[in-house]
């Protein structure tokens, strides 16, 4: 199994990645936004998807989206083929895209918004924490994107305060906050212990 950056060459995948999302939201039975293969194509030839291949066979993928001058950065379209579901596969791959997001844009929060606990899981177990909508991205192109959603008419009677979905954010400043609070603290336990 190769879990890699799509690239031109993978373009020929983009019409049964767009079919199994949207299978996967009719036999699941929830909210999931449907994407075209030209959409799919374009996220590929940009460098934003991240694809799973078993040699030439379609396992998985993965794509970014980046709102509000890329102040934020969401993860899209999660896919894994029922062939290969159940060994792990959509972690590997979002783990992969996390890194991936960080590096591409290291300034922007990471958001997602899911129905899915196993992908709520993976986004909890990266750093994600689950936020209102209001700390998402206004961007209201984001949000256009839910029209294909079948819950997207519950998003609209909220003004889009809450749906269906879970928002779930990664902050990379938090993180760095975060990280020098715990420094802060073992130098501070660490002084305490020679004072003694």
């Amino acid at each position: 199994m190769e879990i890699l950056v799509a690239k031109r060459i993978h373009v020929k995948y983009a019409t049964i990645i767009s079919e199994t999302i949207s299978s996967s939201a009719q036999v699941r039975g929830t909210g999931i936004a449907r994407r075209t293969p030209a959409y799919i194509q374009k996220k590929i030839e940009s460098g934003d998807a991240i694809i799973a291949l078993d040699g030439d066979a379609f396992a998985g993928f993965c794509y970014i989206e980046a709102w509000g001058h890329e102040k934020y950065v969401a993860h899209s379209g999660l896919i894994v083929n029922p062939t290969y579901r159940g060994v792990g596969l959509a972690k590997k791959i979002k783990t992969q895209i996390f890194q991936y997001t960080k590096e591409k844009y290291p300034n922007a929060k990471i958001f997602g918004i899911t129905t899915g606990l196993p992908v709520m899981k993976i986004n909890y177990d990266l750093g994600y924490k689950p936020v209102t909508f209001s700390e998402l991205t206004d961007d209201p192109d984001f949000w256009k994107g839910c029209q294909t959603c079948k819950n997207y008419d519950v998003l609209t009677r909220t003004n889009r305060t809450m749906c269906l979905c879970t928002g779930m954010l990664y902050n990379p400043n938090a993180e760095h906050s975060n990280g020098k609070k715990n420094r802060l603290q073992s130098f501070k336990n660490a002084f305490k212990r020679i004072k003694k």
